[in-house]
């Protein structure tokens, strides 16, 4: 069974053997919830699992409160898990307080770049602390020969490394705390767990007959398709949509002018509810309440690979369609095994929410994948298994650091 813990290790001691590193998180919130979901799952893991003294910098507390409800919004520092959360402004405002030092290791989170206060901070410090950039998730196969590659200041004496999140053991690993497989599999089979979490959220338990669907996303053209494919299709489905871009499209499918969290609608053999914003915790068991988990951005598209289900991911739109090519790298390597037919009807409906396919063949291909949907939970759990393999990514982040510490 996975457990998506350190494997490397025997113990946090052994982790620690050097020293106990200090970690300052930057995080500068670009758009949506992703760049605050990932970095606050980093911070907190290694304060929690590794009982580093962790600070996270972020410029935006509310978004950091959506996710982690006991984050004070109006708070500019606070300790929350064993993290030092630090309200960061503006640049120009960033200061550390009297008798602050730079810490060990700084990861810049995303490439959003650190505060020149800070850098200059470092500059000074002996020894050097280690500047990490955080990049983004990828499965292309390039991430393996920039992963850990050093990319010096080019003008201070400051040594920085590309951190790349990845699959197998040439990239970093995803993130994922220790014991998560464990607490996935113990709701996944206790039908108690799962009718308290809907009563929660203000719905009964779906019909055992009934494949749930959670919806997260971005705007797409496809969602009005999809919908009309699932209110007229032949079995019962429930799909969940929490608060996201692609909410009014559902209310205009519906033909409804507004909702509330706690609604409920039905057209045909559809029925939509409208599920209140989770806190990365909840919204985990959502995942793992659900027969198929539409995700978007990079956080929850982690998260639904560590539910052990179908997924399809809304993957980010770029410029140029600069975003196929990771798209199509992902899916290549998720689809490894499975057969010929199920791979080229499970490409066809992810290119087809991400609006790259005729939309004609995404019916044939659902009513398929529905029949083939065993194979797919099964699949789901294998890759699951098989990404925890080479460690998680703040274990792997963690042995670089210790690699590299003088």
């Amino acid at each position: 069974m996975c457990t998506c813990s350190y494997s490397r290790f025997e113990n946090v001691q052994d982790m620690n053997s050097s020293g106990n590193l200090s970690w300052d998180v930057f995080c500068r919130v670009v758009d949506n919830y992703g760049d605050a979901a990932v970095s606050w799952r980093l911070a907190r893991q290694l304060a929690v699992e590794y009982g580093f003294n962790v600070r996270l910098w972020v410029d935006s507390l509310r978004t950091l409160h959506a996710l982690r409800p006991e984050v004070d919004s109006s708070a500019n520092l606070q300790i929350v898990d064993g993290v030092r959360i630090q309200h960061w402004q503006t640049d120009a405002d960033f200061q550390l307080d009297d008798g602050m030092e730079v810490a060990d290791i700084a990861v810049d989170a995303f490439g959003g770049g650190l505060p020149p206060g800070y850098v200059a901070a470092m500059a000074r410090r002996q020894p050097a602390p280690l500047w990490i950039i955080l990049e983004y998730l990828s499965a292309e196969s390039w991430v393996s020969s920039h992963h850990g590659l050093a990319s010096p200041h080019p003008s201070l004496p400051i040594q920085r490394y590309f951190f790349f999140p990845g699959y197998g053991s040439s990239a970093g690993g995803l993130l994922c705390e220790a014991g998560l497989a464990t607490r996935r599999d113990v709701f996944q089979r206790d039908a108690g767990l799962r009718s308290q979490f809907w009563r929660d959220i203000g719905f009964e338990l779906p019909l055992p007959d009934a494949t749930v669907i959670s919806l997260f996303g971005y705007e797409s053209v496809a969602v009005a398709k999809f919908l009309g494919i699932w209110s007229h299709g032949g079995g019962h489905i429930v799909v969940a949509v929490p608060e996201s871009r692609l909410r009014p499209q559902v209310l205009a499918f519906l033909g409804e002018k507004s909702a509330c969290n706690g609604d409920t609608f039905r057209r045909g053999n559809l029925e939509v509810r409208f599920v209140p914003f989770l806190s990365q915790d909840r919204y985990d068991h959502l995942l793992w309440a659900c027969d198929w988990n539409f995700v978007r951005g990079e956080d929850s598209f982690v998260r639904a690979q560590w539910a052990a289900r179908p997924l399809v991911w809304h993957i980010y739109p770029q410029e140029g369609h600069a975003h196929w090519p990771k798209l199509d790298a992902f899916l290549d390597r998720y689809c490894s095994g499975l057969d010929s037919a199920v791979i080229r009807a499970f490409h066809a409906i992810w290119h087809a929410w991400n609006g790259s396919q005729d939309m004609s063949l995404a019916v044939a291909d659902w009513d398929f994948l529905q029949k083939n949907q065993q194979v797919l939970r099964t699949h789901a759990l294998n890759w699951a298994r098989i990404t925890a393999a080479p460690g998680d990514l703040t274990a792997n982040l963690v042995q670089f650091c210790k690699s590299k510490v003088k």
